[in-house]
């Protein structure tokens, strides 16, 4: 195919009279061809629309690519307010594009983060030409992830994806062009000191940096202030009106890393054709997947190179959509199941199913002294302190997550972090055979404060033969509690394969910020919409026969 042609800003009515806008891309010909949209909030003329999908190699293998702006972004019409009308307007997109000039009434969804969650948002109100879905890093429950995680805020991610929208959004809306210069010198000012001011202003459930924009934030603030706003962006709970195959791509330390891992569970236990990818990626490179390296491990090319079709991001969804929209024959990547990239050893394998039917779950306990270990504590009393203070929380060091270019994600060396007074850790002797840790790691602590509320965090690390200490997963749960009672604090850390190495040891940190990722726990039990002030609170962790605090592991036995 030599030709093709772009029609750009085409409108896209919705049931409501509002016009929203997209380019359509179309191979030359009168087909019929299958139609692939992708719904963004990012401008749909952006080359980040099509980092996760190269659009011109589509259009050459014979797909009309729709790129349509949502509801009151970029050159579509309506008022923008994230998730209020993704279902809606999913729904009438799919079938305004079903009858598209050329189009043989199939279309496909594709997208990431936000995008990822617009193709969900679509199928569970089942357009009837939808045929399948390739959502990419989004989450399944906005209380775990995107909002919220644990009852802690997802702070970090919403007031820098707030900022930067906000720059992007003043030009369409301003209508005082002298106002303008204004609005964004104060915005790009929050921007770009938002390490060291704009983060640590409070409350942070009404982040006065996301109040300067006068426009809505991630969702956060609407959840708290209304709860039932949050199930505009929940997937969690809907699938069982979902009637497509999904092709769902996650990363080890994206943010959204167990959202679309849930998806694909959820799906399978539906009944639904799915399929899983993940690989050691963050958020920002899942989607294009083209780093071998991320924070300070070295993954190998083999890592950008995807198990199937032809390895590369574009070719393995074009070859998902060659079956479900263009009638080619099935093959076995069109039938349901994983590939993983273990870490550690840096290899792809395929599973039939998550989780894995063969992994164990393996308990190391904390003990005194900071040792960790198989054997479960036998002492009557043991415990471990520590002091957190709010106004000098620990800092976030990597992890799962997208938050300000201040704070990469990926693997990290924490030594900095452990060497602080109010993190404790807990290491294991060197291990004599290797040990693969493949699925949902849990943790269990037997944890006391002195004030109404605070947050426990744990995190798990890789320690190598020369000490450093490399994050793997981490978690946090917020408490609401008496002064002094113990409470038995279930912590999920979400998933991971990885391979520790012979000699290598592992290690748990145990604390109670992880900032500005999550939001500060300011001790004092009183709303975050409104709390300004903070108490120091001390804490202290029970590791005896009576309170056997522990890791949950899923271990993976050797061939």
């Amino acid at each position: 195919m030599s030709q093709a042609a772009i029609e750009f800003d085409v409108p896209v009515p919705m049931r409501d009279s509002v016009v929203l806008r997209a380019d359509v891309y179309r191979p030359s010909g009168k087909g019929p061809w299958p139609v692939l949209v992708q719904r963004t909030p990012y401008d749909k003329t952006s080359p980040m629309a099509s980092v996760v999908l190269d659009t011109l190699k589509a259009v050459r293998r014979g797909y009309i690519v729709v790129h349509q702006d949502t509801r009151g972004r970029f050159a579509s019409d309506g008022a923008w307010l994230p998730w209020a009308h993704d279902h809606a307007d999913g729904y009438d997109t799919v079938e305004w594009a079903a009858n598209l000039p050329g189009s043989n009434g199939k279309v496909g969804m594709f997208g990431a983060s936000y995008t990822g969650n617009t193709q969900w948002s679509a199928a569970v109100t089942q357009p009837p030409h939808l045929k399948a879905i390739a959502p990419q890093i989004t989450w399944s429950k906005p209380e775990d992830g995107l909002f919220f995680r644990g009852g802690a805020l997802e702070f970090g991610t919403n007031l820098w994806w707030t900022l930067s929208q906000a720059i992007a959004h003043y030009p369409k809306i301003a209508t005082d062009p002298d106002e303008l210069p204004a609005k964004l010198d104060v915005i790009v000012d929050d921007y770009d000191r938002i390490t060291e001011a704009t983060y640590w202003e409070l409350p942070s459930g009404a982040s006065p940096g996301v109040a300067r924009t006068g426009l809505p934030d991630t969702g956060l603030e609407r959840g708290l202030r209304d709860p039932a706003s949050i199930a505009e962006a929940r997937v969690a709970g809907r699938h069982g009106e979902v009637l497509v195959p999904s092709l769902n791509i996650a990363g080890w330390y994206d943010a959204f890393q167990q959202g679309t891992i849930d998806n694909y569970i959820a799906a399978r236990e539906q009944g639904l054709t799915a399929r899983l990818i993940v690989g050691p990626w963050e958020h920002r490179s899942a989607a294009s997947v083209t780093p071998g390296h991320l924070g300070m491990v070295n993954y190998g090319l083999g890592s950008v190179a995807l198990p199937t079709g032809d390895g590369t991001m574009t070719g393995v969804q074009l070859d998902w959509f060659d079956h479900f929209l263009a009638g080619h024959p099935a093959n076995a990547n069109h039938r349901s199941g994983v590939d993983i990239f273990v870490m550690g050893i840096n290899q792809w394998r395929h599973e039939e199913q998550w989780p894995l039917a063969r992994a164990r779950s393996i308990e190391f306990f904390l003990h005194s002294g900071g040792y960790l270990s198989l054997a479960a504590p036998a002492d009557e009393q043991a415990t471990s302190t520590y002091d957190y203070d709010p106004a000098d929380p620990v800092p976030t060091t990597g992890g799962a997550m997208i938050i300000s270019s201040g704070f990469p994600a990926g693997p990290r060396d924490q030594q900095s972090v452990e060497a602080r007074d109010d993190v404790l850790v807990f290491t294991t002797d060197p291990l004599t055979t290797d040990m693969e840790i493949t699925g949902r790691i849990g943790a269990t602590l037997f944890a006391a404060t002195d004030g109404p509320s605070t947050d426990w965090v744990v995190r798990l690390c890789d320690v190598d033969e020369q000490g450093h200490s490399l994050n793997i997963v981490d978690g946090v749960t917020r408490v609401q509690t008496d002064n002094g009672r113990v409470d038995r604090i279930d912590i999920d850390l979400w998933s991971t394969s990885i391979v520790i190495k012979s000699g290598h040891r592992l290690r748990i940190q145990v604390t109670s910020s992880n900032f500005p990722r999550w939001d500060r726990n300011l001790n004092t039990g009183e709303d975050p919409m409104t709390a300004t002030e903070h108490r120091i609170a001390h804490q202290t962790i029970y590791h005896d026969a009576t309170h056997p605090s522990r890791i949950t592991l899923p271990v993976v036995p050797a061939c």
